[in-house]
């Protein structure tokens, strides 16, 4: 089980920026600390085996060993406020969508005080219903409950009142669509004995209820599943009638005094600001990220972007286990010395038999280049499958790997503390889709040594460790390189490619945003080199978050092969308002930027490619030097022991393949456990398989760009598995190196 672990508040740095660490451990004593640049992060003994570059730094030394939790579950936060000073009598409602109604405690809307007991919470009790609870800092606490459980996805208008002067409470939960013979409603008019003070200190929280500090941070709990939409809170006991009048985007002038806060989350959608329309401006921001851009209760159908119709998406879908940032203290940091060889690096830290790699990028100066050739780490991919559950969770995975599934120490830790956080292929606990991810907390899966549940015969062989098998044949070749993450590409766009001649990819550029697009793009109009050492690059459509680095988005909208599909009117980006969904769906196939695209996929074994006419063309002879007409190109390798594996892509002129492309290869003999990608398939029918499709195989594609570059493209994820085979004298490598050599050469083709 794991006894170490930590994060980084940067992925990227430059010579001279700082990075922080952050590490909790379970275990006694101090932990070790240094830095290694991590060649080979692979531990399958048929390869190389892991390869570090001890890096003397003021990181080394050894550390006092604390635990350091996590809080999951969002919410949304209105700090205290002068207005909310004596409030006595008030009123409180919401329109909500409970999704795990059954659950238990959730908070919905309130002002508790979680240290002294005093204040209210409108919430959802342990029989599913609505229910108050008033407590007056003394010890006494009352409660009236609807005693009717709520039905999950279906959305109520709840209200409570409370007349300081009477003692009274009214109470109302009253579903939006009636049903025959379903009797959910619930209106309750009753005196109280206890007294709520007035003076409450504590913010208006929705979604969950105060429950007091721990140190410098703030602590909820009884986190709400479900959305919230249009809360509003009143200084007096509104009238059912009154309730029903603010309950609308307009409030009528009789009632504007009588309203402390009228907030409206069809604003600032984009942001983590909850905006209130009331003259108090008691503005409140959303805590670890619940998803918005959701529709809300009046949302008809009539229009899918929310940027249209922002009023229909004024609701917050809330989780009890969303996340933005572990919120950890600081063990140690480096600031980052001059003449540090850019590449992939960690702060290795230990303790008790146990390790752990906290991984980031070195990068040259911004604006300068160590190199022509440049090696992108694809950190929103591996966002996208941060400490991912698929293992545990999903019932497919041995059908889809066509095999027993090897659950690893790090797999146990992930089933066992949720509150590590999601990847956007799982589910939350209430079975609605992980749109967000953050680098923000442990990668478990983002690690040297880490060895994915996936393929068949490899180990290490998904997303970081796959990669790595890249940058440990640059080294065993001798060719320089500089290494930036695609999130630089974001935030810098086609600047952080221009110093550098060749763009050399990972083997899983899933996640692109339209900045990385536009940026490679202008790349390759410039006369760049562009070696696509993967597949299955350019599928998903993201975003990240404007104002809060590490933070991703992906709407998995119509099409595509998902662990979940985003419900009908909430496919477009909160944080950008862009459509979702594939880049194929968008106009921009993955042929139109490398000439191939994720065409089929299989978890079981790799194949080989077998050479095509077009490669005995003239315009390609210097990438078959020493390589046989007659040759299986990649019968061998670390990952499914091919390097035609896991997942493929084809050319396809229709989508956009280039039509001076020339096909090299193809692979073939793939098994039944490959199938053709869900976007291809416009009617189920038989024959879509691995033996059966033409569809089934990786093309090996070239083609030369208008102006002078080139871009050459292996459509397999399992390719870089087979570059060290043979003491990395095989013809994988060679076609590699041959291709990369000539792309370094600055004559134009």
């Amino acid at each position: 089980m794991k006894r170490i672990m930590g994060y980084s508040d940067r992925i990227s740095v430059c010579p001279h920026d700082t990075i922080r660490f952050m590490v909790s451990s379970e275990a006694a004593g101090d932990y070790s600390a240094r830095l290694v640049r991590v060649i080979h992060g692979d531990t399958n003994p048929e390869g190389p085996g892991y390869k570090e570059e001890a890096i003397a730094s003021t990181v080394t030394g050894r550390y006092p060993s604390r635990r350091q939790e996590i809080h999951a579950g969002s919410c949304a936060v209105v700090p205290d406020h002068a207005c909310l000073a004596d409030l006595g009598s008030f009123t409180v409602q919401a329109l909500v969508w409970p999704t795990t109604p059954a659950k238990g405690r959730q908070g919905l809307a309130g002002r508790w005080n979680g240290r002294t007991g005093a204040g209210f919470a409108l919430g959802i009790d342990e029989s599913g219903g609505l229910a108050l609870r008033l407590g007056d800092g003394r010890g006494g606490v009352a409660e009236v409950a609807s005693g009717k459980p709520m039905l999950a996805r279906e959305w109520y208008f709840v209200a409570a009142s409370y007349d300081a002067a009477t003692g009274t409470v009214s109470l109302y939960q009253e579903p939006l669509v009636p049903y025959a013979r379903t009797d959910t409603a619930v209106a309750i008019t009753t005196p109280v004995a206890l007294r709520v003070p007035g003076n409450v200190q504590a913010p208006v929280l929705f979604a969950a209820r105060h429950a007091g500090s721990k140190g410098s941070r703030t602590l909820f709990a009884e986190h709400f599943n479900g959305k919230i939409d249009r809360p509003r809170l009143a200084c007096r006991a509104l009238t059912r009638l009154e309730m029903e009048q603010v309950r609308g985007d307009q409030i009528p002038v009789a009632l504007q005094s009588s309203m402390l806060g009228v907030w409206n989350f069809s604003k600032c959608i984009s942001s983590e600001t909850i905006w209130d329309d009331s003259p108090n401006r008691l503005h409140g921001e959303t805590f670890n990220l619940p998803a918005r851009a959701m529709t809300g209760h009046n949302w008809t159908g009539e229009e899918m972007a929310w940027t249209h119709k922002p009023e229909q998406y004024g609701a917050i879908h809330f989780h009890d286990d969303d996340l933005h940032d572990a919120g950890w203290e600081v063990d140690f940091e480096l600031t980052i010395p001059a003449g540090l060889k850019s590449g992939v690096y960690a702060a290795h830290v230990a303790i008790d038999g146990d390790e752990d790699f906290i991984p980031f990028v070195i990068r040259p100066p911004r604006g300068t280049a160590t190199s022509k050739l440049l090696f992108v780490l694809p950190t929103a991919s591996y966002l996208a499958y941060a400490n991912e559950h698929m293992v545990t969770d999903a019932p497919l995975a041995e059908l889809l790997t066509g095999q027993v599934s090897t659950m690893q120490p790090a797999d146990m830790f992930l089933n066992e503390h949720r509150e590590y956080g999601l990847s956007c292929y799982d589910s939350h606990s209430d079975g609605s889709g992980v749109c967000y991810s953050t680098r923000l907390r442990p990668i478990v899966t983002m690690r040297p040594k880490y060895q994915s549940w996936l393929g068949g015969k490899g180990s290490g062989l998904w997303q970081m460790n796959a990669d790595l098998h890249i940058t440990d044949w640059l080294e065993a070749e001798k060719l320089g390189y500089d290494v930036i993450t695609d999130e630089d590409v974001h935030d810098e766009g086609y600047t952080a490619l221009a110093p550098y001649s060749v763009f050399v990819t990972s083997t899983h550029h899933e996640y692109w945003t339209k900045q990385m697009w536009t940026a490679l793009d202008a790349f390759k109009k410039h006369g760049g080199r562009l070696v696509y050492t993967g597949a299955n690059a350019w599928y998903w459509r993201i975003a990240y978050h404007p104002t809060r680095p590490g933070v991703m988005e992906v709407r998995r909208a119509e099409g595509g092969i998902r662990a979940w599909a985003a419900e009908p009117g909430e496919a477009y980006h909160s944080f950008t308002g862009e459509y979702g969904g594939l880049w194929r769906r968008n106009g921009l196939a993955p042929q139109r930027m490398a000439g191939s695209g994720f065409t089929a996929q299989g978890f079981d074994i790799s194949s080989y490619y077998r050479r095509k006419p077009d490669s005995f063309d003239p315009r390609v002879r210097f990438i078959f030097e020493g390589v046989g007409a007659e040759e299986l190109i990649g019968d061998f390798g670390l990952i499914g022991g091919g390097a035609a594996g896991l997942e493929l892509d084809r050319a396809d002129r229709v989508l956009g393949t280039a039509p001076n492309a020339l096909v090299l290869a193809s692979s073939e003999n793939h098994t039944g456990v490959y199938m053709v990608v869900l976007e291809e398939i416009y009617i189920n029918s038989p024959g879509l398989c691995g033996g059966e499709s033409d569809l089934v195989r990786a093309d090996l594609v070239f083609y030369e760009t208008p102006a002078g570059g080139a871009v050459f493209a292996t459509s397999s994820i399992a390719w870089a598995g087979s570059l060290s085979h043979n003491n990395y004298n095989n013809n994988v490598a060679r076609i590699t190196g041959n291709v990369i050599r000539r792309f370094l050469d600055p004559a134009p083709f």
